[in-house]
């Protein structure tokens, strides 16, 4: 009898030590990548998994930056460059392709960009909205009942006053090009101090600190969801300065259904981030809303559109 009681002891405490486990653990995925086959995927020789969610890092560095090395950069327009990369993940992420854009701000000026109408922000903002001196547009922030969410500058000027989260980031450009990273705690005293020319928020930051994965990126228990799918849209900063876009779009039905809104989780897109040599950046209005068109010097023009507008949209023109 004291045998059976003790086993049943043993049961009831792995039985808990398990269940403390999944409340304190990412949910279970894992991304890999085509090794040397951003483009052509069914030419690869195989999948190279790069990430697991029991051993996720808690910081990006330099050196674990594995996967920026399968991107194929081309040459875009001055100061832009793009590529392309394929992975798969988990569930509905099983295949996904990772359109690229990398930035270098001093080179070309961004700008926030809305439809002109009555109201500054009503809507209706696409990517086929974008002038054609346009070399980069995509959807900026997250919005909330047509209007952008927080801090808004266009030109120089505040259309928008900042507001609070948890996990609120904001980007902020001088004249300079110079771009400067702010928690919603730091916005106050940069507003005044760096007169910017264009600012904006977003959330959830995905990478603060030089590389460092939020806490309430790394494990349940806080008001965000961990287990969430869906097409993503993020910026961030690479260690050299330049900008860097990434667009998921799902791939495995053709490009004609890539808007689909399958794809990774908020975590998973922090690992893509910090795998591709970020060491900041925060997501941007995902789903159906995200969109994106790249402009080529040779006038070539690609577009992946969302099936939704926006308020705003963020530009990239050549510096005069």
């Amino acid at each position: 009898m004291r045998r059976l009681a003790v086993l049943l002891l043993a049961l009831l405490l792995v039985g808990s030590a398990a269940a403390e486990a999944q409340r304190t653990a990412l949910p279970r995925s894992r991304l890999a990548v085509h090794a040397g086959a951003a483009t052509r995927p069914e030419r690869a020789d195989g999948w190279r998994t790069w990430w697991r969610s029991d051993s996720a890092p808690a910081r990006w560095t330099a050196a674990r930056a594995s996967v920026a090395s399968q991107v194929r950069w081309r040459a875009a327009s001055p100061g832009v460059e793009w590529g392309e990369l394929a992975l798969r993940g988990s569930g509905e992420a099983w295949r996904l392709r990772v359109v690229l854009v990398r930035i270098d701000p001093r080179v070309v000026r961004l700008r926030l960009h809305a439809v002109e109408s009555e109201a500054l922000f009503d809507g209706r903002w696409t990517v086929d909205s974008a002038p054609a001196t346009a070399a980069l547009a995509l959807n900026a922030g997250q919005f909330r009942y047509g209007v952008p969410w927080g801090w808004v500058v266009m030109d120089g000027e505040e259309e928008l006053e900042p507001r609070r989260g948890p996990l609120a980031m904001a980007l902020a450009i001088d004249s300079s090009g110079a771009t400067h990273w702010l928690d919603d705690g730091a916005i106050d005293s940069a507003r005044a101090a760096l007169r910017p020319e264009v600012a904006f928020q977003s959330y959830p930051a995905l990478l603060v600190r030089d590389g460092e994965v939020p806490a309430p990126l790394r494990a349940p228990g806080w008001p965000i969801d961990l287990a969430h799918r869906d097409a993503r849209l993020a910026i961030g900063e690479l260690r050299d300065g330049r900008l860097l876009v990434a667009l998921t779009r799902f791939d495995a039905a053709g490009a004609r259904l890539g808007f689909v809104p399958f794809g990774p989780t908020v975590p998973e897109m922090a690992a893509i981030m910090g795998a591709l040599g970020c060491r900041t950046a925060m997501l941007l209005d995902g789903g159906i809303s995200s969109q994106l068109l790249l402009r080529e010097r040779s006038g070539a023009i690609h577009k992946w559109r969302g099936i939704r507008g926006v308020p705003m949209g963020i530009i990239a023109t050549p510096r005069e």
